[in-house]
């Protein structure tokens, strides 16, 4: 139980609209619509790079049976790259060494989701550390690029409104289809059953 709640922090059900939110309050507290369309931009890359990297496989068959990689964990890669930027949104009227301890826990909450993947055995070890690897680095790279933005605090009711919806979504435990859509795409390219994790290992 514990698994499937830690896990849902980095379904792309609960991520995406999250992360749109995001970008329309940077909208509102940025200087400028620079923010948001770095951040979503940055949200795009991510997401991009993980469905590239599972079509690579579930089409092609492009792994590693070694380091046993099908693609990177896209729920470790996403919630590294947004809940560090959601910490980093709501800890502004924060002093600069309380706003890094509450980035911090944006990066502990995407270690989580990744121990989580391992646990339910949807993802080996090689693909969830790559993932937190290439969401950290998305995250990374765009708290640098705003590091000097001026942005304007939240208030208590703007900050109730930014938790509602990622709250909400948990409530309703929806999961996101994303890989069957992948593999549906992998099947029209090839026109042949999508590759499968036990097909690499043989």
């Amino acid at each position: 139980m514990l698994w499937n709640i830690l896990t849902y922090f980095g379904d792309s059900m609960l991520i995406l609209p999250t992360g749109i939110t995001l970008a329309l309050f940077m909208l509102w507290k940025a200087d400028g619509p620079a923010t948001a369309l770095i951040w979503l931009i940055t949200l795009g890359i991510s997401g991009l790079a993980v469905s590239i990297s599972k079509l690579l496989f579930l089409a092609w068959g492009i792994g590693s049976s070694t380091f046993n990689f099908t693609g990177f964990s896209g729920h470790t890669t996403m919630s590294a790259t947004l809940w560090p930027v959601m910490f980093w949104l709501i800890s502004q009227r924060f002093q600069p060494d309380r706003r890094r301890l509450m980035i911090a826990v944006g990066y502990f909450i995407a270690i989580m989701v990744g121990i989580s993947r391992v646990a339910l055995h949807a993802h080996s070890v090689s693909e969830v550390i790559s993932g937190l690897i290439l969401g950290s680095l998305c995250s990374g790279i765009f708290l640098y690029t705003q590091r000097s933005r001026d942005m304007r605090y939240f208030t208590f009711t703007p900050l109730v409104i930014l938790l509602i919806l990622p709250l909400s979504l948990m409530g309703f435990g929806k999961k996101a289809c994303t890989q069957q859509l992948i593999e549906h795409i992998a099947t029209q390219i090839t026109g042949k059953q999508p590759w499968t994790r036990a097909k690499l290992l043989e």
